[in-house]
Parts: structure tokens; sequence; C-alpha cells
């Protein structure tokens, strides 16, 4: 064992605490854990804090970790009062009770096109800024106690270091650029717009901005943490994606990313123009429709997951008319918070176990088609597609992207990829190199599909005619 450097990449999302210890400069995999977090859209943070303890100790502790970082879910509202105290549960991204608080910001700032321009991103309702105006104008005596801002993965952050003063508070470019008040182009925050959206000037700190390779803080026995990242930003640091990759991921929400070497600002609103965890940028298009669907499926069919995709690959493509527009928890993007799903087409001859499966399926992975139909359109190059997250285990989700996207799929091991990219980062703070060490992720399956083209189109139509519905 000698002089082997172990580091510790802990992955607080929405549904749980990941965390994996692995060799820093190979990256093998020594030991891991997991701890579930509550349900719901506002959570206590200190059920992160609790399940990350539980984490840990699962592992046995990190003593023997030379250095930590922390991936975390984006955009999260964590408002603190002057004492570091939680003044209310977090809003998190999945909360779209600000949508029409997003909608008033983007029009005091001039519109969308000029929001776009500062933030790199039209504000919608999974925006910190939007929660903090829906707190201004909802819970004013809870808005007057805020002195300080943070998002769940430097939260978590703070108090792995035992930290107690708000200026004690880091973070990164990724994660900042997702809350409405950073530029990710100047790496700057916009506090006049933190001002706007909390409708008072009162002295706001906001976490430290520290750079990919370095470290913020410590824990309270001494182990570096490393400044962290938000989500999306953290697996792609984790596969290791370069610029002319996009990631697709099936967790919760969908995601479609890609690695850019030039920022984004798109007025449209389909795509955020956030930055990523290495000094470049990560356009991203998310859908909040995405693994749940399939976990709908497994309730609407009586049937495992393993089973529904057995199922979906009985069906055909275009599951035989059948057509699902997956808006279950209302959409993001397109920017439809109050929408509902809805199946089309449907028949006797197709009102099946397989037809439903497969067009459950292919209604899932049709948003994430659009998803990466509107990177290109703003010119984001895309040489491979990488798919990952939860719903790509599914046994029918990969050779039925492949068809849909019209193109190979690039499936990597299973992983925690978020947690990996949060351990990466700190591999890197540790050596002190210019870049991330490569490790290897092991064989990265392909898989190629006849192309159909035409289920998009079925789908396109529906999606399209049912913006009444909204």
């Amino acid at each position: 064992m000698g002089n082997r450097k172990l580091v510790a990449g802990v992955d607080s999302s929405t549904q749980s605490t990941k965390i994996v210890i692995r060799d820093a400069q190979t990256g093998e995999l020594i030991r891991q854990g997991r701890a579930s977090h509550p349900d719901g859209t506002e959570v206590d943070p200190l059920h992160w804090k609790n399940a990350l303890d539980t984490a840990m100790k699962e592992i046995g502790g990190i003593d023997d970790v030379d250095a930590i970082s922390v991936g975390g879910q984006q955009h999260g509202m964590v408002a603190l009062d002057e004492s570091g105290k939680v003044i209310r549960p977090a809003l998190l991204w999945n909360d779209v009770r600000s949508a029409k608080e997003a909608t008033q910001l983007n029009q005091e700032l001039g519109g969308d096109a000029q929001t776009a321009r500062k933030v790199g991103s039209v504000l919608v309702a999974s925006f910190t800024a939007s929660k903090l105006r829906w707190l201004a104008d909802h819970e004013k005596e809870n808005a007057a106690k805020v002195r300080a801002v943070a998002l769940p993965h430097d939260w978590v952050s703070w108090q792995l270091s035992g930290a107690k003063d708000l200026d004690s508070l880091f973070t990164d470019r990724s994660d900042a650029s997702g809350t409405g008040y950073f530029d990710p182009s100047t790496s700057h925050y916009r506090y006049e717009i933190l001002s706007l959206a909390l409708r008072h000037d009162s002295d706001i700190t906001l976490p430290q901005i520290i750079s990919p390779s370095a470290f913020g803080g410590e824990t309270t026995n001494g182990v570096p943490i490393a400044a962290g990242a938000g989500d999306n930003a953290a697996a792609a640091l984790g596969i290791q994606a370069e610029p002319g990759d996009v990631v697709v991921s099936l967790g919760t929400s969908g995601t479609a990313f890609a690695v850019s070497t030039t920022p984004t600002h798109d007025a449209s609103a389909a795509v955020a123009g956030f930055a990523d965890a290495t000094g470049l940028y990560l356009p991203l298009v998310c859908t909040l429709n995405a693994a749940r669907i399939l976990d709908a499926a497994t309730r609407i069919l009586g049937k495992t997951h393993d089973e529904v995709g057995k199922l979906a690959l009985e069906s055909t493509p275009g599951a035989h008319g059948l057509t699902l527009l997956p808006y279950f928890e209302g959409e993001r993007t397109p920017n439809r918070p109050t929408a509902t799903g809805a199946f089309s087409g449907m028949n006797l001859a197709n009102s099946n176990p397989a037809d439903m499966a497969r067009a459950m399926i292919e209604g899932m992975l049709c948003g994430l088609v659009d998803a990466v139909d509107a990177l290109e359109k703003l010119g984001v190059g895309v040489k491979r597609i990488l798919l990952i997250g939860g719903a790509a285990k599914n046994p029918a989700v990969a050779s039925i992207a492949s068809a849909l996207f019209g193109r190979e799929v690039l499936v990597p091991p299973a992983g925690e990829y978020v947690a990996d990219g949060a351990a990466r980062q700190a591999a890197w703070a540790l050596s002190g190199q210019e870049s991330a060490p490569i490790w290897n992720l092991g064989k990265i399956e392909s898989v190629t599909s006849k192309p159909t083209p035409d289920v998009i189109d079925k789908y396109r139509t529906l999606r399209d005619q049912t913006t009444s519905w909204d």
C-alpha cells in the first residue's frame, strides 16, 4: 500500500447521499456507501448531513482519506440567517412553485435575451434566484432574515468543515452558474440580481468561488475539502467527458449536457448556459421527467424495471401508434411547469403491456432527443453521445436511444459518476497538476440501432399539439 493516497467523492443528490473512496492515482474503487434522503421538493438540509454521516459510518469513516469533495443537486435554495441557521426547508430544483416569479424576474431584467446575456440562462422555476423571489413574495419574514444563500453541495461542504461563520462558505463555478445570479462568462456573481430577487439590499454573503483544482477548507479532522461541483458538472468530470461529448443522463431528471470551450446564451430558455467543473462550459438541457417515467411504468404494468425493458423490446418502434407525452411532473424543457402527461393514439390493438412499455420508454427518451437537438442548434459540436444514469441500466433503453438519436450510443459501465467526479476533483486538487488524473473507467459498450425518425416526428406532433393543456 505504501504511499497510496485515497480520495472521497460525495454525491448529495435529490434521492440519496452516495460516497465512494478511490485510489487518487488509478481511480480504483476501494469502498462505497449510501443513505437515502426523504421524498419531497422541499427538505430540511439536516437530512443531507445525517445521510452523509450514515453513509460514512457504513464505509468505516474517512480517517484514511487524503482529500474529499462534494457534488450535489443544483439550484436548491438553502437560506441562512446571520448565525448560519437554516431559515426554512430548502426548496429543491424540482419545486416548481416559483414559475411565476421566474417569469417576473426575466421581465425585470430586460427580457429573456437580456437575462441569458447576463447569466447564461433564462430563469425558470428551478433556479435559486426564482426561489428567492418566491420567498420574498410569500414568506416576507423569512426573506428579511436571509444573510447568506447556499446551494446543497456547498452547504454540505460547510457542514463537513464544522465552520460556523458565513464567510467560510465556498463553492465552484459549475454550481454557482445554476443560481441565476452568477455570470459563467466572467465567473462573477451578479449581486444586483440577487438583491432584485430578494427585494432588499441587505448585505448577503454568497459562497466564495474556488478554482476547480483548489481546496476550500478542511474537515474537522483535517481532511482537505475541494471546491465540489453541481451534479451534472461532477458527472461530466467523473465520466471524463471532453469537448465534443454530449452526456445524456437519465436520473430523476433527464439531462443532456456537453463540454464546450465557449459559453452559450440561449434566449429561448431551452439551453442553460452553465459552467463545467474544469474551467470550461457546460451547456445543458434539463427535462423533469426521466427515471420516474420508468418507475411509473413499473407501477402501471406491475413489473420490475428489467421486465418493463423486456416488454418494450417485444413491441416495435412506435409502439403500434401509441405515443406518450411524459410530462408527469410538469416540464422544464419546454418550460411547462403545470403541464400533465398524455397517451395518444391508443386503441384496442396497442392497449397491451408491451406497447405501453415501449411508448413510455420512447416518450422519456424523445424529450432528450429534443435536448440534444437544442444543443446542436446553438452550435455545440456533438461527436459522441454517452448514456449514463440509473435508467440507462434498463435492458431496452440503450437500443431504443440509439434508434431515436439516429446514431451510435456509448454506455459506460454503471457507476456513481457524480460521486466519482467529486473524487476525481479531490484527486486533482491533491495532485497539484494542471489537469485531473485519467482513470480507467472500464469497458464502454457501443450500441447501434436502425434509426426511427418517424417516432420522433409523431412525438413532436403530440408535443406541439398539447400546449393548451399547460
